[in-house]
């Protein structure tokens, strides 16, 4: 069984300077080590990841829901940047100052948009989703998804209609409709997809509007400096991953001057579930990974 917990330790709001709230779960030991996650699309607080490993490494998960998606409130105006100032807010209730932070593919560019703000000390990235809008990755990419990037940039409220059409059920059959043999053992388990399900009923539990947001985010030039990121990133793929990189996240590792690129054999997109001590640990310092630059 993927290690998880179907139920956090605790779970909070922090209120934002605008009035709005930033929704959060916890999980692993009360006085672990702080380590913000920022789960993927349409994911929120309840996503996690480790189960008994955040005991063993001591490690305190904060999961966290982005504006519009579980119980944090909507941000008209949100932006990768805004995204990034209130997770600081949530940063700062929680520690002292910057911690580390796990993103996982859609919570990538959220993730980036944090370290480039100062938010985090370390920032593990695991099966990012890519800037797909650049130019020279989309020449990569499969002609559905080119035609849907090219739709982002070229109307994105079309686009953003597109991706409001989506809710937890079509989400669901989405992610569970072609699962690649070897991400079959974490999705094929009863209790994962138990859990992911779940996951997702509460991450479109105000609409499609926060998800549908993230996205057109995501597939739009972020607009971020990563050559200016001067924590530690390390960016994280399995070789048998088709879903979040066309060149398994070689390139995006290359823009960012402090990061090291990990590239696991035989794992698929479900990495994060299916090797998550190595990364769990790899974000309380630097690890070698399977390869690195």
């Amino acid at each position: 069984m993927p290690a998880l917990d179907t139920s956090p330790r605790t779970q909070g709001e922090v209120p934002l300077p605008d009035g709005r709230v930033l929704a959060y779960a916890e999980y692993g030991p009360a006085d672990g080590a702080p380590v913000l996650f920022v789960p993927g699309a349409a994911s929120g607080r309840l996503m996690n990841v480790g189960g008994p490993a955040l005991g063993e490494l001591g490690i305190r998960l904060v999961s966290v829901d982005r504006p519009g998606l579980g119980r944090s409130t909507v941000d008209p105006a949100k932006s990768l940047t805004s995204v990034a100032r209130d997770l600081g807010v949530l940063v700062h209730r929680l520690a002292s100052g910057p911690v580390p932070a796990v993103a996982n593919s859609q919570g990538a560019p959220f993730g980036l948009a944090a370290a480039a703000a100062g938010v985090v000390s370390r920032l593990v990235l695991v099966s990012p989703a890519d800037e797909v809008a650049r130019p020279d990755l989309r020449s990569l990419l499969p002609a559905h998804l080119a035609a849907v990037v090219e739709q982002a940039t070229a109307d994105p409220a079309g686009a953003r209609a597109l991706f409001a059409g989506l809710g937890p059920s079509s989400m669901f059959a989405m992610l569970l409709g072609a699962v690649a043999e070897v991400d079959a053992p974490v999705y094929g388990d009863d209790v994962f997809r138990s859990h992911l399900r779940r996951v997702l009923d509460d991450g479109f539990a105000q609409g499609s509007d926060g998800y549908a947001d993230d996205t057109l985010l995501a597939m739009r030039p972020w607009g971020l400096a990563l050559d200016r990121i001067d924590v530690p990133v390390q960016v994280w793929h399995g070789d048998l991953d088709d879903e979040h990189s066309p060149d398994l996240g070689r390139s995006l590792a290359e823009r960012i001057p402090t990061a090291a690129h990990h590239v696991v054999p035989g794992a698929g997109g479900s990495l994060l579930w299916a090797h998550p001590e190595p990364i769990l640990a790899a974000s309380l310092s630097d690890l070698p990974g399977p390869t690195s630059r």
